[in-house]
């Protein structure tokens, strides 16, 4: 056992300096001008080095624990559930807090709040507590259900599922005014407050006439992988896999190319999507059947389609003709009038419901690329579709992954699309 535990642990700090080495490539094309973008920037990097350091030293010493190993499969998810409701305990005392020392009519707000933050605090050392072990059991869960569609070597998926629950970095994004594209991803500090978001996106569209967009993402595909922390087990191990993809892919032609090509990062961004939304509800479906969402209502004892209430507004449609839109004038060189009309849709999303900060180019150039369902921010983009035409092709997400991570770019993947 101790043995096996020695080369297990080689076999992590191994694929630690590999994917280290891959992700700190950067290509040639477009230095120059991530280099004027980082002027404003570096001050806020995030630190990956560090980071990827530390939790790589958490996972090997975690090697050696193996705590999860110690109690039945049943007890390991309670465990995981725990951790789930403990997360979405922790936010709605969070809530109450805020309220508390937001209420005008409370003489002394901290005595009112005193038992919530006790509380709050104790929950986040039993979080603390569990989060070591509820990593590894995510990790084993998502491992088997990759392993039982063949995407195992030696019983272990290649790379080994690794992931850590952190605060995530946030993501500046850069495009042209002028077309829809995503000339830079540069994340940064977690915790960079609100003002100085939108002034270091006014800085860089000030000194660049580009856009610029700070957004919020989910995962991170480094090694361990960082994922953010939620009550939601099927989106957490949705999270996981889409990361773990993007790690296979680092490895095979279509993920070394990720940055090549816009519609080349469409393809990475959409099959880790495919993947990831398959694989999530594979570990739900085996290990937390009670979390199973029901299957959406198909039709009545009589035979007749049931009648299933359509929302007011559909946002996936909506964006979609937005950009569908903003392409058309962007096509035609009226880039005023493209900005001018995005500010206007941006009103009416926040009207119904959806308060989207700001709606620009950046936006189009970073949620597009996510085209594992049809319309939303890809627009008429032609990448998504391939892609998901491309998956209904298979019988199995292997055969999938297999297949498209060898491709070299987009016209690889309309000739195999074209092929009997």
């Amino acid at each position: 056992m101790r043995l096996r535990r020695i080369r297990v642990g080689l076999r992590l700090s191994l694929w630690l300096v590999l994917l280290a080495l891959l992700l700190a490539q950067s290509t040639a094309a477009g230095r120059d001008r991530l280099e004027q973008i980082r002027r404003f920037t570096r001050a806020a990097e995030f630190d990956f080095a560090s980071w990827t350091v530390d939790a790589g030293l958490r996972k090997l010493a975690a090697v050696g624990l193996r705590a999860a190993s110690y109690l039945r499969e049943a007890d390991r998810s309670s465990l995981v559930v725990e951790y789930a409701r403990l997360f979405d305990r922790a936010a709605q005392v969070d809530r109450q807090i805020v309220a508390t020392y937001s209420n005008p009519s409370l003489a002394d707000p901290a005595a009112q709040a005193a038992p919530l933050e006790d509380e709050l605090s104790g929950i986040r050392a039993r979080q603390d507590e569990l989060a070591p072990l509820v990593e590894e059991t995510i990790q084993e869960q998502v491992a088997a259900v990759l392993a039982e569609l063949g995407l195992a070597g030696g019983g272990m998926p290649v790379p080994p599922v690794l992931f850590h629950f952190t605060q995530l970095p946030l993501a500046l994004i850069v495009s042209p005014r002028e077309v829809i594209r995503e000339d830079a991803d540069i994340q940064l500090e977690a915790d960079l407050d609100l003002a100085a978001q939108v002034g270091l996106e006014g800085q860089v569209e000030g000194a660049l006439g580009v856009s610029a967009l700070v957004v919020p993402v989910g995962g991170i595909g480094t090694y361990p992988t960082m994922v953010q922390e939620s009550g939601s087990l099927g989106w957490v191990a949705e999270v996981v896999a889409h990361e773990w993809t993007h790690n296979y892919l680092t490895l095979r032609p279509l993920g070394l190319s990720y940055e090549a090509s816009p519609e080349l990062r469409t393809m990475n961004e959409t099959a880790a999507s495919l993947m990831g939304t398959a694989v999530g509800m594979l570990v739900l479906e085996r290990f937390y059947p009670e979390l199973v969402p029901p299957p959406a209502p198909q039709a009545d004892s009589g035979g007749e389609a049931a009648v299933v209430e359509q929302p007011a507004f559909e946002f996936r449609a909506a964006m979609h003709e937005t950009r569908v839109r903003v392409d058309a004038l962007l096509a035609e060189g009226r880039v005023a009038e493209a900005e001018a009309y995005m500010e206007d849709r941006r009103q009416v999303f926040f009207e119904n419901g959806y308060p989207i900060r700001r709606l620009n180019q950046a936006y189009f150039a970073f949620y597009g690329a996510y085209a594992d369902e049809p319309g939303g921010a890809a627009g008429a983009d032609p990448v998504g579709a391939a892609v998901r035409q491309f998956w209904e092709r298979f019988s199995s997400p292997a055969q999938f992954l297999r297949r498209i991570s060898w491709m070299n770019d987009f016209e690889d993947l309309q000739r195999a699309l074209t092929d009997r």
